[in-house]
C-alpha cells in the first residue's frame, strides 16, 4: 500500500503513550492502511509526545486546564481537521469528551479500554476483576460514543487471572495484549471503511 494511500490517524494521549508507540510502529508496515499524522494530547508533558517527535510525527499540544470541556475539545478539534485526520485512535486519552467532539467523528474514533467490556468501564478495571473473582480480564477496542466505555466493541483479548495476581501484575499483562490487539483492530477497522 502506498503511503500516500494510507488513512491519516491522529493519536489522543494523556501519558506514557506505550499504545500510541504500538499504533506508530504498525503504521510503519507497507500493508498499513493508516499513517499516524498527529499525536495530540491535553498534556504538554506528556512522555509520549517525545516518543512521537522521535519517530518524526507531527504533535499538537495544550492543556485543558481552566477550559470548558466544549472549548477545549473544540482546540484539538481543529488541530485534528487541520492536520487532515480521518479516524481518531485513544490511547491512554484520560479525558471525557464533548457529545459535539464525540459526534464529529462518529464512526472514525476509536478506544482501547483495559476490560472484557461490557464488564467494568471506567477506572481502576483490573482491581474490579480480581475483586470479583473472575477467571480473566483483558481489553477491547471498541467505538466510542457520548456514553463513557459504551460504543460498538471491534475486538477484544482475554488474559487469564492467576492465583495471587494484583491489579499491577494483571495490568501488566494486559497492557501486552493491548499493544498487539490495538493496531490489528484499527488496521482491520480502516480496511473495512476506506472509501466510505
Amino acid at each position: 500500500m502506498n503511503v500516500t494511500m494510507k488513512a491519516p490517524l491522529a493519536i489522543l494521549i494523556s501519558g506514557r503513550g506505550s499504545n500510541m508507540a504500538a499504533l506508530i510502529e504498525a503504521a510503519r508496515a507497507e500493508d498499513c492502511p493508516y499513517a499516524v499524522a498527529l499525536v495530540a494530547s491535553n498534556n504538554p508533558d506528556a512522555d509520549g509526545l517525545r516518543i512521537a517527535r522521535n519517530a518524526g510525527i507531527a504533535t499538537f499540544a495544550h492543556s485543558h486546564k481552566g477550559l470548558e470541556r466544549e472549548d477545549f475539545d473544540a482546540i484539538i478539534d481543529r488541530a485534528l481537521r487541520k492536520a487532515g485526520v480521518r479516524y481518531v485512535a485513544l490511547a491512554g486519552y484520560m479525558r471525557i469528551m464533548s457529545d459535539a467532539f464525540v459526534r464529529g467523528w462518529a464512526g472514525r474514533m476509536l478506544n482501547i479500554h483495559p476490560s472484557l467490556l461490557p464488564k467494568y468501564k471506567g477506572l481502576d478495571t483490573h482491581r474490579r476483576a480480581i475483586e470479583a473473582g473472575d477467571a480473566e480480564g483483558g481489553c477491547s477496542v471498541h467505538l466510542v460514543t457520548p456514553t463513557l466505555d459504551d460504543g460498538e466493541v471491534i475486538a477484544q483479548a482475554s488474559i487469564a487471572i492467576v492465583p495471587g495476581d494484583t491489579a499491577e501484575t494483571l495490568a501488566a499483562r494486559v497492557l501486552k495484549a493491548e499493544h498487539q490487539l490495538y493496531p490489528a483492530a484499527l488496521a482491520a477497522y480502516v480496511r473495512g471503511h476506506v472509501g466510505r
